[in-house]
């Protein structure tokens, strides 16, 4: 695998997609985009489910953020390697999970374009946790 692509350019193309995510729910939290099509479609109207939920999908984006940063070198990690190791594998899992979800989701754009984004991740993901 690591032929085809390398560490290197799977942990920049995850942490651009990441670091969207994060802007995204930012925005969402800001109520510049709508809240709709996310959470597959059953978030209720309360404001603080809405807000707990996008502070808790931030704070995971932040920690996925952070473990591809060690993983691909850009954070010098001496200590704890095989913390960092598990945790990719963890982001592989996540983002399996992940595609699941998305595709139980009532709404059509998440279905169509979080689906495949996803599947990216959790390739990208992949390569990481075994290198």
């Amino acid at each position: 695998m690591e032929k085809i692509i390398s560490v290197k350019f799977a942990g920049n193309i995850i942490l651009t997609i990441l670091s969207l995510m994060v802007i995204m729910h930012l925005l969402i939290l800001f109520k510049i985009l709508p809240s709709d099509f996310i959470w597959g479609g059953q978030i209720d109207n309360a404001q603080s489910n809405l807000y707990v939920l996008e502070m808790i999908a931030v704070g995971v984006t932040l920690v996925f953020i952070f473990l591809t940063s060690a993983k691909t070198g850009y954070i010098k990690i001496t200590k704890f390697k095989i913390l960092i190791t598990i945790g990719t594998w963890l982001m592989f899992i996540y983002f399996l999970l992940n595609i699941l979800g998305n595709l139980t989701s009532t709404t059509t754009l998440e279905k169509i374009i979080f689906t495949p984004v996803s599947i990216v991740l959790a390739l990208l993901s992949l390569r990481l946790a075994l290198e």
